[in-house]
């Protein structure tokens, strides 16, 4: 699936991802990048970007790569999810860069790193566990 059918999908799947304007930049071999545009909606006090907004966009990203491990499970359910917040993101746009670490046949342990666009260093630090729901 390429990355544009990807964000048709997920856009269309989930309505808040259409909303905050994320897209997938690349998604191959259960990895995904995906890209949050500046949104002043999602901004809390400091100006930065609100932890919720920095939640969502890993999760999505984590279903994005589950997306492209070749399963293409629609369905698959996040069954946890801990972040370590590292710096502020700031109020550029957002990389999220996911990748499964483990894929069992009925689970999946991932992680996302979370950065400002232009920046090297991470904002924050995703780990989760999902459940396949297929059979």
């Amino acid at each position: 699936m390429t990355p544009a059918a990807l964000t048709a999908l997920m856009q269309q799947g989930l309505r808040l991802t259409a909303d905050w304007g994320i897209e997938v930049l690349s998604a191959a071999d259960g990895r995904a990048v995906l890209r949050l545009p500046p949104n002043p909606a999602l901004w809390r006090p400091g100006p930065t970007l609100s932890g919720p907004a920095l939640m969502g966009l890993a999760d999505v990203a984590i279903w994005a790569a589950v997306m492209a491990s070749g399963a293409q499970e629609a369905d698959a359910l996040t069954a946890n999810l801990s972040i370590h917040f590292l710096r502020p993101a700031g109020t550029a746009a957002v990389l999220a860069e996911a990748r499964l670490v483990r894929e069992g046949r009925r689970s999946v342990y991932a992680e996302v790193w979370l950065r400002a666009e232009h920046d090297e260093r991470p904002c924050a630090h995703v780990t989760s566990g999902w459940l396949r729901t297929g059979s």
